[in-house]
């Protein structure tokens, strides 16, 4: 089958869809290809399962240390996982599909590949046994195709681990019986959160790393959630490194040597989890078709148009890619907001009411709607173990790497009258980088309960370049812990 369309999206992820819906929106015809569920990593194994499978435990931590409520006692491991399938939909991805339906984009299953300039081949996905998924189908796209097919969690050349048959974060999420013991490799947030969320239902947990923990963050914010999982019960061993694996028996105990020769040590547990990064998913996607390197990030400029690919007779681009793809940013809110600017400026382009001069304006722009700026200076994450971690910008050292003239400014969280209320245990940490030259936040990390939510007004900040003479006007509520806000503008000496 050979179709038409003004736009092709490879992956349906929570990516693709907003890429699709945004070039949508400025009236191109559009089709989405997807070779797994509609809705992607984020929906069916990565951000909202494991979030879901974590609060319960945040939430008895918190009775715990509420004055008069009392320890809850253990969780209930059946009802947890049975709201984790619930979130999840138990894999049935036909919400998503009725969305595409509703506005106006084509669903079309299979594994996608390039196949040359704007032409896109779809094959039958292994496991798929939906009729209309077993033709092969032929997609050319008139204006542009997006990849937005993100990333694939990485399996290391360590002896025995391949024929341990680990788990990966997909495993750790979708587990229907949780083990007795977990041996973790790997610092990152993965890491973190997968060891959090195994000690919450009961398992004994190990949790292996070459370096510290959560080494994207300030070290302070590893520190803390260090400690707090070794609190937890968790055997957290920091500068070491797992030397080989082995598993006997199928289904069997697994070992994992640590250390070096002279002082090895043996783990021992249930299973094992490879929590050590992610690769952009671009190995069978057809890159040598266009001259790229298959398996290799796709290399964007602001506008997310790939790089290093021809243009069409009239300079406009016709590949674009989003998300984890890229090498630029692997979350999933990062990779939506470029997915955002994917479908913007290919309407832009392309579209019948398109503004093709707005897109050469964006290039002199600080801020724009045709540019992903935020890629490189005001980039958000948020670490969902306990306690959690979450920042914007870049940390303090990788700002003097950039020359950037910067000052540092932490405050006790427990101090804030706000964390007081809620609990005499209540914990944390806040700090502010602030550019000395020009007087505004360049960077903040908090760590505490639920300091993700804390982290957006700092985003605003940040993006807004808001002078700190205007931030001490913007008053905080009593008692709050966004109180902290006026404590760190005190520090500063406002």
């Amino acid at each position: 089958m050979e179709q038409t369309y003004d736009v092709i999206v490879i992956g349906a992820g929570p990516v693709g869809e907003n890429a699709a819906d945004r070039a949508a929106r400025g009236g191109l015809s559009v089709a989405v290809v997807e070779a797994e569920l509609v809705g992607g990593e984020c929906s069916y194994w990565a951000c909202i399962p494991s979030k879901t499978l974590l609060s319960p435990g945040a939430a008895r931590q918190a009775a715990r240390e509420a004055p008069g409520v009392g320890d809850p006692g253990p969780l209930d491991v059946d009802a947890v996982l049975a709201r984790r399938d619930e979130m999840t939909g138990e894999g049935d991805d036909s919400g998503q599909e009725e969305w595409l339906d509703s506005v106006g984009i084509t669903l079309v299953r299979g594994h996608g590949r390039l196949a040359g300039e704007r032409t896109v081949e779809v094959v039958p996905a292994t496991g798929v046994d939906d009729d209309a998924a077993g033709e092969t189908h032929r997609l050319l796209a008139r204006c542009a195709v997006v990849v937005s097919t993100g990333s694939a969690a990485v399996v290391p050349d360590l002896p025995g681990l391949a024929e341990a048959n680990p788990w990966t974060s997909r495993e750790a999420t979708a587990v229907e019986a949780v083990p007795a013991s977990l041996v973790i490799l790997g610092g990152g947030v993965v890491g973190v959160e997968m060891a959090t969320l195994y000690a919450d239902l009961g398992a004994q947990v190990t949790l292996i790393a070459r370096g510290g923990l959560l080494a994207g963050a300030e070290p302070f914010a590893g520190e803390m959630v260090a400690e707090a999982l070794r609190d937890a019960g968790v055997d957290v061993r920091l500068g070491t490194t797992a030397r080989r694996v082995e598993r006997p028996a199928p289904g069997g105990p697994v070992t994992v040597t640590v250390g070096g020769d002279d002082g090895a040590e043996i783990v021992t547990a249930a299973e094992l989890l490879v929590a050590t990064g992610r690769r952009p998913r671009t190995g069978d996607v057809g890159l040598d078709t266009v001259g790229l390197e298959p398996g290799a990030p796709l290399t964007i400029d602001d506008t997310t148009a790939v790089e290093k690919v021809g243009r069409d007779v009239v300079g406009k681009p016709w590949l674009f890619a989003c998300g984890d793809v890229t090498g630029r940013v692997g979350t999933t809110h990062q990779g939506k907001y470029q997915a955002r600017v994917t479908g913007d400026v290919v309407a832009a382009l392309y579209g019948s009411g398109g503004d093709r001069e707005a897109i050469v304006a964006a290039s002199g722009a600080r801020w724009s709607r045709y540019a992903a700026r935020a890629d490189h200076g005001a980039q958000t994450q948020a670490v969902f173990a306990r306690p959690h971690v979450a920042w914007v910008g870049p940390t303090e050292a990788e700002a003097r790497r950039a020359g950037l003239p910067v000052r540092a400014v932490s405050y006790d969280l427990a101090s804030v009258a706000g964390a007081a209320v809620t609990s005499p245990d209540h914990g944390g940490r806040a700090q502010v980088l602030v550019d000395t030259e020009r007087d505004v936040l360049v960077g903040a990390t908090f760590v505490g309960p639920d300091a993700a939510e804390l982290l957006h007004a700092a985003t605003v900040a940040v993006v807004g370049e808001v002078p700190l003479d205007a931030l001490w006007h913007a008053v905080p509520p009593f008692p709050t812990v966004s109180e902290v806000w006026l404590r760190l503008l005190e520090e500063l000496g406002l």
